[in-house]
């Protein structure tokens, strides 16, 4: 059942308070600026949740708010949602923070791993309603009795796989089951808004729609996207729902200030590890070129200050996988041998065992291709150690996302090559996406 945009409530609350300035600036780029001690200027991001409570509060005033988000639902000083929904400003306009929902690694942002309990938040007292079993899920309708509005808040990380934007996909289904609004708390592609890297994800791959037990859900394969997707996700919630007719009655609020070529370390904002594995924006950045390898028996340097920015093996010929990279010259970023010692991993590969290694290097994170390296890793590794690489080849695809593309890298094809096939479709994803976005 689809539902039409209140557009009556979605305009009196954008009315209610200088937001029309303020969504306006936004959507065309228009940065706000302080001045320091100087005299020159610096650019000040302030996320949605920010310009939620001080220039949208008529979308949540005097309302009972549901709220999902985790440990990446914070202002630009470090404050997390649930304390700023709870606060003075909160509180004086009769918003009512009554329920919270946790996605993968639950609220705090701590766990790494399946069948999340519900339970109670120890910080807040508010029950927490967790919506990662062995799967991601939506929130039950129950659960959503006594929501007037649900906001959504949580960092995504510019990747295909990354299952938050499952959790606020399936939150966004629910709540136009219910016919409840759903607001979605804009923040930063950390990765920046400009590339945009195959390969995408194969049709048949894909399934958009909520977790059953006769179609498994699959937050971390939901649409036909590139690799590297270059969209925020307040952007990703608006082609979403016009592009499935989700029919719920959304409402995005922007960033202010924030532009597209913005890396997240030139936003001034906190950074906070959007999962335990994630520790820093350079790992982040490499992220989507090792995902893939989750789904193999090579390291991806769990159990490690530094993950998914090495990869290695007992079996791995590193010095050779070293020079076979090198010697394909991609842009932005360089290869060195690095062994190591993964402590206590996540994923139970080689703990406390040191083992040959490659460190991946950014040396031009502007022309890094997350796509086209990921592609030279599994071919050098297919190549050098053929019988020793063990590929389980539904998983390794649902996160590189062509099976194509994995059977010719493995028979020795030119990974540049192959991703290039791609390239007509990454051009269409990046068309189709224009209508929907909010910056320049």
């Amino acid at each position: 059942m689809h539902h039409r945009l209140d557009m009556t409530w979605v305009g009196a609350a954008i009315r209610a308070s200088a937001a029309a300035y303020v969504l306006a600036a936004c959507a065309v780029g228009i940065p706000t600026t302080t001045t320091r001690g100087d005299g020159t200027t610096a650019v000040r991001i302030r996320p949605g949740i920010s310009v939620l409570l001080t220039d949208s509060l008529g979308l949540v005033r005097g309302r009972r708010v549901g709220l999902l988000t985790n440990q990446t639902g914070i202002d630009e000083h470090g404050v997390s949602d649930i304390e700023r929904l709870r606060g003075d400003a909160a509180r004086a306009a009769g918003v009512r923070l009554v329920t919270l929902f946790s996605p993968e690694h639950g609220i705090r942002g701590m766990e790494d791993r399946e069948n999340l309990a519900s339970g109670i938040d120890a910080q807040s007292g508010l029950t927490v309603h967790s919506l990662y079993t062995n799967t991601t899920i939506a929130p039950p309708d129950s659960t959503l009795r006594d929501v007037d509005v649900l906001v959504v808040d949580l960092q995504d990380i510019g990747t295909r796989t990354w299952t938050y934007v499952g959790s606020m996909l399936y939150a966004m289904r629910a709540a136009a089951r219910r016919q409840i609004p759903i607001v979605v708390l804009d923040r930063p592609n950390p990765l920046g808004g400009m590339a945009v890297n195959g390969p995408l994800l194969d049709p048949a791959l894909a399934n958009p729609n909520e977790h059953t037990a006769t179609r498994p859900g699959r937050a971390y394969a939901l649409y036909p996207a590139p690799l590297r997707h270059g969209m925020t996700m307040g952007e990703l919630a608006r082609f979403f729902n016009a592009r499935l007719e989700i029919g719920a009655r959304l409402t995005v609020v922007p960033m202010e200030g924030w532009r597209r070529a913005m890396w997240y370390d030139e936003t001034g904002l906190p950074w906070v590890r959007p999962s335990p594995n994630l520790p820093t924006l350079a790992s982040a950045t490499t992220y989507p070129s090792l995902v893939p390898f989750e789904a193999t028996n090579v390291s991806v340097g769990r159990g490690t200050p530094d993950a998914f920015q090495r990869f290695g093996a007992p079996w791995m010929r590193a010095d050779t996988v070293v020079r076979m990279l090198e010697d394909r010259r991609l842009p932005g970023v360089r290869f060195e041998r690095s062994d190591f010692t993964p402590l206590a991993p996540t994923d139970g590969k080689y703990a406390g065992r040191r083992i040959p290694g490659v460190r991946i290097v950014l040396t031009d994170r502007d022309r890094f291709d997350a796509g086209r390296t990921s592609a030279a890793v599994l071919w050098a590794l297919g190549r050098t150690s053929p019988d020793s690489m063990i590929v389980r080849a539904s998983a390794f695809d649902d996160r590189f996302g062509r099976p194509a593309m994995r059977t010719a890298l493995l028979l020795g094809e030119n990974p540049d090559v192959v991703v290039a096939r791609d390239a007509d479709a990454v051009a269409t994803w990046t068309r189709d996406l224009a209508p929907h976005r909010l910056y320049r």
